[in-house]
């Protein structure tokens, strides 16, 4: 027989023995927890990717050759389309960001919300947005539409939507089903959104945005679109989303520039750069995401008819300063100028190329 104080001891060793066991079982459960967590994020597919932006607004930017068209439908019939997505499968981008409108009342998708609102006359006849959209996935290659989260600019749709600078919940209500039937007929073909000019300028009459709402007319026909909220971001010195996890997916990003490979912080003379260490904007689920433009004068769009302007970054300018987002798992989206008629420079079509190889030598090597 064992004698009691052994008995005892048997009894401690098994005790801590199943305590360690137990702590091993939680620690085990919380890492695939937060493994699981991670493998759902609808913002995977942006780890360590680059894509492009077109600042396409509606009737159009400035063209390369002739008059600058005014007719809605006229330059929209005139946007050459396999010439566009030619080069952005030539580009070797992973993903474009295309505006259905902006700031001047017209867009370049039908919507059947904005003709009950204000009327017909609005949107394009012609559905370039979805074809847009349909040309990229045949490339196997993701889209993302761009749309204000604001019309303060396009005084024609104020009275249809209810804006009222002192009270949004009208044009909120009304602006979200503006999105969410877009979001319906696009479905599966859209793989996310960027909202611009979600600045926090609503605050001031304690009206806050409601991101749910938001959020859930732009998945409505696609529960795993990403979403991004734009308040100027780098641009305006913020590093963080401005909504908060799940109702943005990843940091929307505008940047004034690059400056020795890094993000400048501001848009002033570089004071303040920054990098990401990690795919999540820090302490959040957000994926990291910085947007600039890199032609066009550094500027969003061709606003002057004739020839674009060259590329304003030289490759040893650019080319690191991406690499040292995308290493770390980091997103990038580079805006270049799109002419009118539908295509983008030569001269910035042959940089991203470049960029294109040396990022694959980088990394894929």
């Amino acid at each position: 027989m064992l004698s009691n104080k052994m008995e005892k001891l048997i009894m401690i060793k098994k005790k801590q023995i199943i305590e360690n066991c137990l702590i091993v079982f939680v620690f085990l459960a919380f890492s695939f927890h937060l493994k699981a967590q991670k493998d759902t994020l609808r913002s995977n597919w942006m780890v360590g990717k680059w894509g492009i932006m077109v600042h396409w607004i509606a009737p159009g930017p400035a063209p390369a050759k002739g008059p600058w068209i005014k007719d809605l439908n006229t330059a929209v019939n005139n946007f050459n389309l396999n010439r566009f997505l030619s080069q952005v499968k030539e580009s070797g981008a992973d993903y474009l960001v295309f505006t259905i409108g902006q700031n001047t009342g017209y867009y370049t998708s039908p919507n059947a919300t904005l003709d009950s609102l204000v009327g017909y006359g609005h949107c394009s006849k012609r559905d370039l947005v979805l074809e847009i959209a349909e040309g990229i996935h045949h490339q196997r290659k993701r889209f993302i539409a761009y749309l204000p989260g604001e019309i303060m600019e396009s005084k024609s749709l104020h009275k249809g939507f209810g804006w009222n600078a002192e009270n949004q919940n009208t044009f909120q209500y009304r602006y979200t089903d503006f999105i969410r039937c877009y979001s319906l007929k696009f479905g599966k073909l859209l793989d996310g959104w960027w909202f611009d000019g979600c600045y926090n300028l609503w605050a001031a009459y304690y009206i806050p945005r409601d991101w749910k709402l938001w959020t859930s007319a732009a998945r409505a026909g696609n529960t795993d679109a990403v979403v991004a909220y734009n308040d100027g971001s780098f641009y305006v010195g913020s590093l963080l989303p401005i909504a908060p996890y799940p109702y943005q997916d990843y940091l929307s990003g505008e940047c004034w520039k690059f400056w020795q490979n890094k993000i400048v912080v501001g848009h002033e003379e570089p004071t303040f750069t920054t990098l990401p260490s990690s795919r999540f904007v820090k302490g959040t689920q957000c994926q990291f995401h910085v947007m600039l433009p890199i032609d066009c004068n550094k500027d969003w769009m061709h606003d002057t008819p004739g020839k674009m302007p060259p590329p304003s970054y030289t490759d040893n300018e650019l080319f690191p300063a991406v690499l040292n987002v995308l290493k770390v798992g980091g997103t990038v989206t580079l805006n270049v100028g799109i002419y009118q008629e539908g295509y983008i420079s030569s001269q910035t079509l042959d940089q991203l190329k470049r960029l294109n190889k040396y990022i694959k030598n980088a990394l894929y090597k």
